[in-house]
């Protein structure tokens, strides 16, 4: 039988001492600059006090929160057929998932650096707009349609 999988702790951040904003730090790191990354995401942060005169933690959960789906899509074979059967999303998954997207979508946009398209993106999914909504709307409308077969699942 197989060892059980240890799952990888993350500290929390320095300057918000956020757990989730410190996997948000480094999703957001390529090549293992993770100076770079934090540079990127605290002044993103900076820029969300500027323009909403509010706290960036609360707008960055908000935004965390509106993007994370509740159901998706995942390939079950039956009888040689394979079914796309909607299933509940696990509370770390929805994390993952909302954390890719805001990142997808503020990567999406060109022109501007990093930090202000990241802060647009975030800007945007506490006001239920932007890539990561669209994104999480269309796996929620895949799921819906699929609902069929939703007694495939286990």
């Amino acid at each position: 039988m197989r060892r059980a999988y240890k799952k990888h702790e993350v500290l929390p951040d320095a300057v918000y001492n956020d757990v989730a904003v410190a996997s948000f730090i480094n999703k957001v790191m390529k090549q293992g600059k993770k100076t770079i990354a934090q540079k990127i995401v605290y002044s993103a942060f900076d820029i969300i006090k500027e323009k909403t005169q509010k706290e960036p933690i609360e707008i960055f959960r908000l935004a965390i929160e509106n993007a994370a789906p509740i159901l998706e899509v995942k390939p079950k074979r039956v009888g040689g057929a394979t079914y796309q059967v909607p299933m509940e999303v696990r509370g770390e998954r929805r994390l993952a998932l909302a954390t890719k997207w805001i990142l997808d979508g503020a990567r999406a946009k060109k022109g501007k650096p990093m930090a202000e398209k990241l802060a647009q993106e975030l800007i945007d999914c506490t006001n239920n707009q932007g890539n990561a909504i669209k994104k999480k709307a269309d796996t929620h409308r895949m799921a819906e349609a699929n609902k069929a077969f939703a007694h495939f699942a286990r």
